[in-house]
């Protein structure tokens, strides 16, 4: 990763911070809790995820755009990982040969 996108991956994340520390919101819900008597951790983990763009000839951003000028996808324009995660979702795809996985997004009761 070159040292510009670096930076610009940096200040994403700090302004996801920010965000969150500066939220009046979740400041509110802090107070109620410590109220109660409890402390309050917060740990928050933000995966950010990168994938560079292929080119695409000019005529192609238009091709699938039709005349509600709402744009219509089909499987081709998803990646395997697009897949994997609207599967973690339980949303299937139109199309899609690949059942979800028994366990996706399921949880153990304890």
């Amino acid at each position: 990763m070159n040292q510009k996108l670096r930076k610009l991956v940096q200040q994403l994340g700090e302004a996801i911070h920010e965000s969150v520390s500066e939220s009046s919101q979740i400041a509110g819900v802090v107070a109620d809790i410590r109220k109660q008597g409890f402390e309050v951790l917060l740990m928050l983990e933000a995966t950010i995820g990168l994938n560079e763009i292929e080119e695409q000839p000019a005529g192609a951003l238009d091709a699938g755009t039709g005349a509600s000028g709402t744009e219509s996808q089909d499987q081709s324009n998803f990646t395997a990982q697009d897949l994997k995660f609207l599967r973690s979702l339980r949303i299937s795809v139109t199309g899609e040969d690949e059942e979800p996985p028994d366990d996706a997004g399921e949880q153990e009761d304890a």
